[in-house]
């Protein structure tokens, strides 16, 4: 028989966790898009100092409006997502939360598409890395519709899921941040080998936990469930 208390306290503290390091992800993605949006507004007079970073910002500048109709909304979008999940704010707030969450559909329609669009200028991983990007923002767009349709159907639970799942993709630009840092760090690979690989474990990383800040929340519905029962 199910303990409730106790798997209260064991799932506070795997939410606790969670959410710290979703915040610390969030922050990481709203500082790598201000950082690109910078280097597209104001262009520094020296080039980087690293010859991967100088290809990168090339690369971005060629398509510079493309680049900022994607950083932008994904930044309001990573601003806003967390948010939705707080349950004192929905719980008080209840029309800011549904009008927020109606914009935050219409950014990440707007994020995926630009992001699907950006997986075929010049990535720098090549095929792997258009792979990989292209994968994800198609299930990126998916988890969304589905969170739309389930909420327009009223059913919450199952929209809370899928918003969550497409939140953990959008998380995981951020995640490739310090995989690739990690790679330069190492040395064995040029970006051009490791980009790709990089982009495929952000994104698994974060999807992976969402379905990790999914699962909790079921068991301990459903061994409350049990012991009301």
């Amino acid at each position: 028989m199910p303990n409730p208390s106790r798997n209260g306290v064991r799932n506070s503290r795997k939410g606790r966790f969670i959410w710290s390091l979703t915040l610390i992800l969030v922050a990481i993605g709203l500082l790598a898009a201000a950082r690109r949006a910078f280097v597209l507004l104001v262009p520094p007079h020296r080039p980087p100092r690293f010859a991967a970073a100088a290809a990168m910002d090339a690369g971005f500048a060629q398509h510079k409006a493309l680049t900022l109709t994607h950083i932008l909304p994904a930044s309001l979008f990573m601003a806003l997502m967390p948010l939705q999940f707080v349950g004192r704010i929905r719980e008080r707030h209840i029309g800011w939360h549904r009008w927020s969450g109606r914009l935050l559909v219409a950014l990440g329609f707007a994020v995926g598409m630009s992001a699907l669009a950006l997986s075929y200028t010049s990535p720098i991983g090549g095929a792997n890395e258009t792979a990989a990007t292209t994968l994800f923002a198609v299930l990126f767009l998916i988890f969304l519709g589905f969170g739309f349709w389930n909420i327009r159907n009223l059913r919450i639970a199952q929209h809370r899921e899928w918003m969550i799942r497409a939140f953990g993709v959008a998380l995981g630009i951020a995640t490739t941040r310090p995989i690739v840092g990690a790679f330069f760090a190492a040395g064995r690979l040029s970006p051009h080998e490791f980009f790709g690989t990089a982009f495929w474990l952000g994104f698994s990383l974060t999807l992976l936990g969402a379905e990790v800040w999914i699962h909790p929340s079921r068991t301990y519905s459903i061994g409350t469930l049990d012991a009301k029962n």
